[in-house]
Parts: C-alpha cells; sequence; structure tokens
C-alpha cells in the first residue's frame, strides 16, 4: 500500500477493489486494552511434569508435558493483548509463596521458549502473591494504555490460602467499582486429581457489588487438554459483545457480523464511499479507506509480502474438552 495511506488500529491492512474492502485485524478489538498475565504453578507437585532435570535427565529421555501447552497458550494469549506481549512467572516456588520471573514474552517468542520448570520447586500452593503482582503490574500498565487486565492461573494441586486469596479478592472489587482499578478477570484453571474443586468453586462463585464475577474457572484431568481450556475459558470470559457492525460515513450499516468477527472483514461500501467504521464491544474505530490500486499485477505482488495477522495459534478448541464448568 502506498506510505501516505494511514492504516488505524485494529487493521493491519485494507484495500480496495471496486466496491468492496478487505480489512484484516490486527488483534481483536472486544478486548482492546487488554493486559495478559500468564502463571503457571512451581509447587513441588509439578516436578514429574516438567521431567527430570540435571544428571538425571541423562540418563532417560526427558518429555516435559508443560512445555508444548505453555507454547501453545502464549502464542493465543499474545494475539488478545494490547500490545503482544505477555507476562509470565511461575508461582508457589521456594517456600511456596514466591514468584519466579519468566519474562515478558512474545508470541514468535513462544514458539520456542524453553520453559524447564521454575529454579526451585515449593513446598506449599499460596497464591495471594500471584494477585498482588498482577494488581501492581496493572497499576503500571495503565500508565501505558492499558483499560482491562486478565491473569491466568494454572494450578495442579489445593490453595494454602483460599480465605487470604477470598479476602483479597473483595479488596480488588471494591477498587475496580470505585474506579480506582481497571476491570480485571481472572481465569483459574485446575489440572490432575489433587485439585480441590470445592474451593475452587468458593472462589470464582463470589459475586461482588458493581463489578459481578471476578473469577472463572474449570478442571481438567489431562495436561494435555490445558491449553484448549484456557482458551475457551478466555474467550468466554473475553467476549463481551460478540460480533460487531461495520457503518459509511453518513451512519448507514455496510454489514452486521453476529458471531465472532472474522479475522478478514469484507464488505461492499457505496462508490463515493471515503472511510468506514467498526463497531465493536461499545468503541468505535474509523478506517479511511485507500484508492483502488490501478494496477492489478502490483497489487497481487504487494499482497504476497503482506505480513499475517496476529491470531491465534490454533482454531477455537472443541468444548468436548472442557471439563468441569461451574
Amino acid at each position: 500500500m502506498a506510505g501516505h495511506e494511514v492504516i488505524v488500529r485494529p487493521f493491519s491492512d485494507v484495500h480496495r477493489m471496486g466496491n468492496k474492502v478487505v480489512a484484516t485485524l490486527l488483534h481483536d478489538p472486544t478486548v482492546e486494552g487488554l493486559d495478559v498475565a500468564l502463571y503457571m504453578d512451581g509447587s513441588a507437585s509439578m516436578e514429574d511434569e516438567y521431567g527430570p532435570r540435571g544428571v538425571l535427565a541423562k540418563l532417560a529421555p526427558v518429555k516435559n508435558q508443560v512445555e508444548p501447552e505453555m507454547r501453545w497458550m502464549l502464542e493465543y494469549l499474545a494475539s488478545k493483548d494490547r500490545d503482544g506481549v505477555v507476562r509470565v512467572a511461575y508461582w508457589a516456588t521456594g517456600d511456596g509463596s514466591q514468584l519466579e520471573q519468566v519474562g515478558d514474552l512474545t508470541a514468535v517468542q513462544a514458539k520456542d521458549f524453553r520453559f524447564p520448570g521454575p529454579r526451585f520447586y515449593g513446598k506449599a500452593t499460596v497464591m495471594l502473591p500471584v494477585l498482588r503482582d498482577f494488581v501492581a503490574h496493572m497499576k503500571q500498565q495503565v500508565q501505558h494504555g492499558a483499560r482491562r487486565g486478565l491473569a491466568v492461573i494454572i494450578t495442579d494441586s489445593q490453595l494454602s490460602d483460599g480465605n487470604d486469596v477470598r479476602a483479597y479478592a473483595t479488596q480488588v472489587a471494591k477498587e475496580i467499582a470505585a474506579g480506582r482499578l481497571p476491570r480485571m478477570n481472572f481465569v483459574l484453571v485446575g489440572v490432575g486429581d489433587q485439585v480441590d474443586e470445592e474451593q475452587m468453586e468458593e472462589i470464582s462463585h463470589e459475586k461482588y457489588p458493581g463489578v459481578g464475577h471476578l473469577w472463572c474457572h474449570r478442571i481438567t484431568h489431562r495436561m494435555e487438554e490445558m491449553a484448549e481450556l484456557v482458551a475457551v475459558l478466555v474467550d468466554e470470559t473475553m467476549t463481551v459483545a460478540a460480533g460487531g457492525t461495520i457503518y459509511d460515513e453518513q451512519g448507514k450499516v455496510l454489514k452486521s457480523y453476529e458471531g465472532r468477527l472474522p479475522a478478514v472483514l469484507e464488505f461492499d461500501v457505496p462508490p463515493t464511499c471515503k472511510a468506514f467504521t467498526l463497531e465493536v464491544a461499545g468503541q468505535k474505530f474509523t478506517q479511511p479507506i485507500p484508492e483502488e490500486h490501478e494496477d492489478e499485477d502490483h497489487h497481487e505482488e504487494e499482497e504476497e509480502h503482506e505480513p499475517e495477522p496476529v491470531r491465534a495459534p490454533a482454531p477455537a478448541p472443541s468444548r468436548k474438552h472442557g471439563g468441569h464448568r461451574h
């Protein structure tokens, strides 16, 4: 496309062909301004899932069951994040109350990033530090444009501080209702047979004045289903208003999308139309329409070199792996 043509977020590419416009989305606009973090259980009960390290790893082939799931989740979550960067940490490490920060990772980095497990597996499963870390992170990110937060928390065992977690979540909800914190959601995923489902339900079922639910949770018994379950829960949690509407400059509806927005939007416009507006999840994004390319061969050549849109790394997962829903 010509250098003077302006592409407005959340679009990455816009073409006009006669009266037809093709617009590619850079990211999911239903979660505009979302900042995402992923916290992976680093307690001692997870050690077998990561596989042996050091001398033991040399005695037999190592099968790290967590690593491929982490990579899949991170690619997916990065497609939801406002800048494509996800905060990643192991939690419940050391004495059980410590966090080991992995770093801020993009979808590209996630594809071959190594996740061998924490340096020091935890002796307990204390989750309050996770919530404190994420709240502090969101306070910082609000200054850089974040308007909503999502923390995905993975555990394979009973929480050591369930009552503390509930009390702290109540305070967070009050801060959100008062406008001192942005809207936040916590996705809690239990993996394996040692998870305390009743405890998870007590945390997740809480409804807070002016906020509603902060938590959602489910359980899966297989590590191989963890990433798909996270994707399902995030989609259900973050898609407040599915679909969207395209308008012309006069406010006339050009096209309506009833379900989730596709990665590529295609719609017809009047011959004199110079811009369109996408309305989704209560937000409006107005995009000027570039002039049609006269040289079709040149246009096709450009299309071959257009960057791929940043989308989830796999199709929407089947809900048959959803575990228990509450």
